[in-house]
């Protein structure tokens, strides 16, 4: 009994001293604590996007910025066009949609104001069916608000926020640390309260 004892008594002692080795992790002050939430927002906020379109964006980013620093005025000319492309390529899928032909296959078309208009061309749709996928006031708003959430996904890349402003004053980190965040939670609940029925390039599938 007593050598069990003993035995128990040095694990414990082992255990503690160990616990006791183990470097503390450095307390993150309020500013690093929320710029590590704004990013892992922009997760988030990349669901309501086209995939491609935000594929693009976060792989070009770096590119177009040269990791941020953009050398010249030029870097910043085709960054914006960057911008300006990928936030079209966001407002104009809101309008595309699919369905499912008799073979089960995905068609892709885009919706109009008379119904919906198959891109191939290959696979025909009745017209009391393609009634169905009609432009409403609902696509134009999910459209400004794809747009909206883009500038906000955009606004928390850190490439881009350093090839406009390399040296923010703390107003302006202020600002673009919270306003990227007070946009992506507005739009996620519009989003939730008015959601689209649409599944077009770059948006889930639905099963039926």
């Amino acid at each position: 009994m007593g050598e069990e004892t003993k035995t128990e008594e040095d694990l414990q002692s082992r255990l503690l001293e160990e616990q006791a080795a183990e470097p503390s992790k450095p307390e993150k002050t309020p500013a690093q604590k929320a710029v590590r939430k704004a990013f892992k927002g922009t997760a988030h906020l990349a669901n309501l996007l086209p995939t491609g379109s935000v594929m693009a964006f976060q792989v070009m980013s770096p590119v177009f910025t040269h990791e941020g620093k953009c050398k010249s005025f030029l870097s910043q000319t085709t960054t914006v066009a960057l911008l300006a492309v990928c936030a079209i390529s966001c407002f104009l899928l809101c309008f595309t949609d699919s369905f499912r032909d008799q073979r089960g296959k995905v068609r892709y078309g885009v919706a109009t104001f008379r119904g919906l208009w198959i891109m191939d061309g290959s696979a025909g749709i009745p017209p009391e069916e393609a009634a169905k996928y009609r432009l409403g006031i609902g696509d134009f708003i999910h459209a400004i608000l794809s747009i909206m959430v883009f500038g906000a996904v955009a606004m928390f890349d850190k490439n881009v926020v350093s090839c406009f402003y390399p040296t923010p004053s703390e107003e302006a980190e202020e600002i673009l640390t919270t306003l990227p965040l007070a946009v992506g939670v507005i739009c996620s609940a519009l989003f939730v309260l008015f959601p689209s029925k649409r599944h077009g390039i770059g948006f889930p599938l639905s099963r039926r």
